[in-house]
């Protein structure tokens, strides 16, 4: 997303008028592929995608027309079975598009996706807001800014600084979700890092499990000794596949409280291996693969070598939440959804915290923008 919103500013800086879709959904039950972006370029052109299909080719034509209008509109959309499936939804077909036009010739639009790209590049935390009503003679009205969780904001936004603070605080503050107000509509889409799966293990579990982490939020990264199985071939849609020397002595990886381990090798000397390089990284979830007598033997040795036991407990062994699965895809599905959880629990205590604070306090936009 950070490409997708530097390409975004860039085509603003030099001078092109461009159409950007957001594919949400209105009930709250959202499609897998909520979120997704598409611009949209005069010539047809598009950068990104929400999902294919006839949705998007719908998506294009409409946003051509907007080139005339030079408005933003907000598109319900009811898809058949056929359309729900091709785009991978998992709670019905009927959402929305905001189509928003972005004029090359208003600064503040370069400026918020310039400051958008920033904080992801970064690994801020901010939300991206958008608003559609009616100014006082009646006429359409948008306004798009940039909040930052000290209530800096980056843009322009009319409306009650209180609004904005409760649309950016508690649970709904960790997804996108729309909001009607009098007659205004609201879009807040969280801008925060995409939080990374390193699946150390290219087997037949790991073809399982990377996928599947990656269609519900996460960046998966595959990683393995062998050439033969850390390759395209078996991963060809993981966001990275890579061999490394030996799992002895692991590559350095940006490893940070938004990485999440998944321990599955080949072999118990492996996963101690591994994991004992990995005990002291501030990684959000370390889970090893196995039964809990290779944990006893796994945690004994390390603990006879000096390893604190306080770290040990940091660790989910046997990895995956108790669904009784036995196959490579049931096994697959207890793994992903104990990183879910853990995301879920992370996110909804973080959320908790900030709420027994203050609350975020809107100030005024940041000096020359």
């Amino acid at each position: 997303m950070v490409r997708f919103y530097r390409e975004v500013a860039e085509l603003l800086k030099n001078g092109e008028n461009v159409v950007l879709v957001t594919l949400f959904d209105r009930t709250g039950s959202a499609p897998r592929t909520s979120g997704a972006k598409m611009a949209v370029k005069s010539s047809g052109e598009i950068i990104g995608t929400v999902g294919g299909g006839r949705l998007e080719g719908d998506a294009i034509r409409m946003a051509q027309s907007l080139f005339v209008s030079r408005q933003s509109l907000i598109q319900s959309f009811d898809l058949t079975g056929t359309d729900v499936a091709a785009m991978d939804m998992i709670c019905g077909g009927k959402g929305e598009l905001l189509l928003d036009f972005l004029d090359a010739a208003a600064e503040n639009n370069r400026q918020v996706y310039e400051t958008a790209a920033s904080v992801l590049a970064g690994k801020e935390k901010a939300w991206l807001v958008t608003r559609l009503g009616k100014n006082e003679a009646g006429e359409p009205s948008r306004d798009q800014c940039v909040i930052r969780p000290d209530g800096t904001m980056t843009g322009v936004m009319h409306c009650d600084p209180y609004i904005l603070e409760k649309m950016i605080a508690g649970p709904a503050k960790i997804a996108i979700h729309a909001e009607v107000v009098s007659d205004q509509r609201f879009l807040v889409e969280p801008l925060r890092p995409t939080a990374t799966v390193y699946i150390f293990g290219a087997g037949h579990l790991s073809r399982r499990i990377a996928p599947l982490s990656e269609t519900v939020g996460f960046r998966a990264v595959v990683l393995d000794d062998r050439a033969e199985y850390a390759n395209r071939q078996r991963f060809p849609d993981v966001e990275q596949v890579a061999v490394i020397e030996s799992f002895d002595q692991l590559p350095s990886l940006p490893f940070d409280e938004n990485s999440y381990l998944v321990i599955v090798t080949r072999g118990h000397l492996y996963d101690r291996v591994i994991l004992e390089q990995v005990l002291n990284t501030p990684a959000a979830y370390i889970g090893m693969i196995g039964s809990r007598s290779k944990r006893d033997k796994v945690f004994g040795e390390l603990t006879r070598q000096g390893c604190d036991k306080e770290r040990l407990a940091r660790v989910y062994a046997p990895i995956g939440t108790n669904i009784g699965a036995e196959t490579p895809e049931e096994l697959a599905v207890s793994i992903v959804g104990e990183l879910i959880q853990v995301r879920s629990q992370r996110e909804n205590a973080a959320c908790a915290t900030a709420s027994k604070g203050n609350c975020c306090q809107l100030r005024e936009p940041v000096a020359g923008q």
